[in-house]
């Protein structure tokens, strides 16, 4: 019996990349969007949405990584989150999360919300649709996956963060990409350059690879691929981030034929 050939070894980010390690599934993101906008979603916007958070969670989850690492850690606390954000401007996204968690509280100035993540009273009346902060918990799976998959862990703080901040990134993504299907596309929008001092900057950002013409196809009641890529661009600022997030969504959601 003949054996079946080796597969060959994968290391570094070949063996973490969209296709083959998708920590938030569509169905996740589909109840997200559902939570925002009545509209449906498509099966690709969906995939799109899930690569797209995944991206942003992964340069997140890096950057604190890189962080531990120079204290010869593995495992990551809040302070290597904000330690990737401080060196990363462009890994500060998901802010609606910022005022309700501990880690942010005194970086940022916020009020601190003790009563957010807590189990409700008996007398507190729950939302009717759960909110980015009440709806933090369902992310914590994919999270733990993406985690493992960058070969590091996390104390049960980070964890949270890194929860809250994929529920606000994701939820801020359903409005916008809801609000580019009501007005028929991006009517402005533009490009950030960060430019480190003594570096040379990147080269001006095209406008059509922001994939957010001022016209959009199909109709007003479904959100498709094309409508979360536009959304991307709201959503992530900068060149290098927003830049990874579409390729790697396009390529997790090709357009094929048109389809939407």
């Amino acid at each position: 019996m003949t054996a079946p050939p080796a597969r060959p070894e994968r290391r570094g980010h070949e063996a973490a990349s969209p296709a083959e390690v998708p920590p938030f599934k569509p169905s996740l993101v589909t109840t997200v969007f559902r939570d925002v906008t009545p509209m449906h979603v498509s099966r690709p916007a969906a995939r799109a949405a899930a690569s797209v958070t995944r991206t942003v969670l992964a340069e997140i989850v890096d950057g604190a990584r890189r962080a531990a690492a120079e204290e010869s850690r593995k495992r990551l606390v809040p302070a290597d989150l904000l330690a990737a954000i401080g060196r990363d401007v462009e890994l500060e996204v998901g802010a609606g999360w910022y005022a309700h968690s501990p880690t942010f509280r005194d970086r940022l100035g916020v009020p601190y919300d003790a009563g957010a993540g807590a189990a409700p009273s008996r007398e507190r009346r729950r939302p009717r649709k759960p909110s980015a902060v009440a709806g933090a918990h369902r992310f914590e799976a994919g999270v733990r996956k993406l985690l493992r998959s960058r070969g590091v862990t996390a104390v049960p703080a980070m964890v949270r963060d890194l929860n809250g901040i994929a529920s606000a990134f994701l939820t801020d993504l359903a409005r916008d990409a809801a609000m580019v299907v009501r007005e028929g596309g991006i009517q402005r929008f533009g490009a950030v350059a960060l430019v480190t001092p003594g570096e040379p900057a990147d080269a001006p950002f095209p406008k059509d690879a922001l994939g957010a013409g001022s016209a959009r196809r199909g109709d007003r009641r479904t959100i498709g691929r094309d409508d979360v890529l536009a959304a991307t661009t709201i959503q992530l600022f900068g060149g290098g981030l927003r830049r990874r997030a579409l390729a790697e969504a396009r390529e997790a959601a090709p357009d094929r034929a048109g389809a939407r």
